[in-house]
């Protein structure tokens, strides 16, 4: 990786909640290093604890729930295990229906990321699967979380 590309990786500090993930023997590939479908695991895993720890997602019972629309993630170093990951999350745009959550991994103790990610939640109704306004107490606790692109 030339500087360039080292420049414009996020740094710790450009994220608003953190979840902290074990790496597991399973997460690695024949390469030796975590393999690149987990690390959309670990997007899931983030944002879902935050609703969740926040107490706006009931994951049993809530009559809305976001579901993923669109993912997508860059790599720049590899994580293996059993390195500890730190996963950064923020809402880098909430609309009407959805949100867009910039994901990045962090590596141990590093403060720029091994991979940059986004995630896009759309709230539907669980039964018709119809998108819907994000809910007021949902709406607030993505505001918490908030950065402007």
């Amino acid at each position: 990786m030339g500087p360039k590309e080292n420049r414009n990786r996020e740094r710790r500090d450009a994220y608003r909640f953190f979840h902290t993930i074990t790496t597991r023997w399973k997460d690695n590939d024949v390469y030796g290093h975590v393999n690149n479908v987990v690390y959309y695991s670990y997007f899931d895993t983030a944002v879902n604890y935050y609703l969740v720890s926040r107490k706006v997602l009931d994951i049993a019972r809530a009559e809305v729930v976001g579901i993923v629309a669109e993912t997508g993630c860059r790599f720049y170093a590899s994580i293996s295990f059993p390195d500890r990951v730190d996963v950064g999350v923020r809402a880098a745009r909430i609309g009407r229906s959805s949100v867009r959550y910039e994901i990045g991994v962090f590596r141990n103790d590093e403060d720029i990321a091994s991979a940059e990610g986004y995630f896009v939640h759309v709230y539907v109704d669980r039964v018709g699967m119809r998108p819907v306004p994000i809910p007021e107490p949902v709406r607030r606790v993505l505001q918490e979380i908030a950065v402007e692109n």
